[in-house]
């Protein structure tokens, strides 16, 4: 497993889901692995679609299962990771798999697949970031300042990564992925 496997990870409103929808729309045959996490769906979120939303003790079993390629409580409060074997069904079919992912969790992927290709998304700035991250209006105002607090550890990680490739334009954006993932 890990061949073709691409790590997206940046700091909380730098836009990458948004990127990733628009890598696959213009990229079908990308296979984007769906996380498990033990929060409640936003609006809008469907199971299976944008998350695996499971109990804390269906979690607690992933994790005591190897089940999880990676994992983490995210902003001190919920659990996410990345169910390992679709990844690997989807990598062993020689598929382009890509895993959205946050820090914590990019740095435990590296760790065990080294070879994966691992990319920073970073804002233009930092007001940008703010802006995005408010605007979206999913959080509270606590919720937003605890990812900000976040985001700044965040982004003083980027030389971690293979490659930093600033999210100003979305298509732009996407253009550099597609580049780096050779499509």
């Amino acid at each position: 497993m890990s061949s073709g496997i691409t790590v997206i990870s940046g700091p909380a409103g730098v836009g990458k889901g948004t990127v990733v929808s628009h890598l696959v729309a213009a990229h079908p045959e990308i296979w984007v692995s769906v996380s498990a996490t033990t929060r409640p769906p936003r609006p809008g979120e469907v199971e299976g679609r944008h998350y695996h939303f499971v109990s804390e003790s269906d979690f607690d079993a992933l994790v005591a299962g190897d089940g999880l390629l990676e994992w983490a409580v995210v902003h001190g409060r919920h659990r996410y990771g990345t169910p390992a074997e679709p990844v690997r069904r989807a990598a062993d079919a020689g598929r382009v798999v890509v895993l959205e992912i946050d820090l914590a969790g990019a740095r435990q992927v590296r760790k065990a697949l080294p070879e994966a290709l691992s990319v920073f998304l970073a804002p233009p700035d930092w007001d940008t970031l703010v802006g995005r991250l408010a605007g979206r209006g999913t959080e509270t105002s606590e919720q937003v300042e605890r990812r900000l607090q976040t985001a700044k550890v965040e982004l003083d990680a980027a030389q971690e990564f293979d490659h930093v490739v600033v999210n100003d334009d979305v298509e732009g954006t996407v253009g550099q992925l597609v580049s780096l993932l050779g499509l």
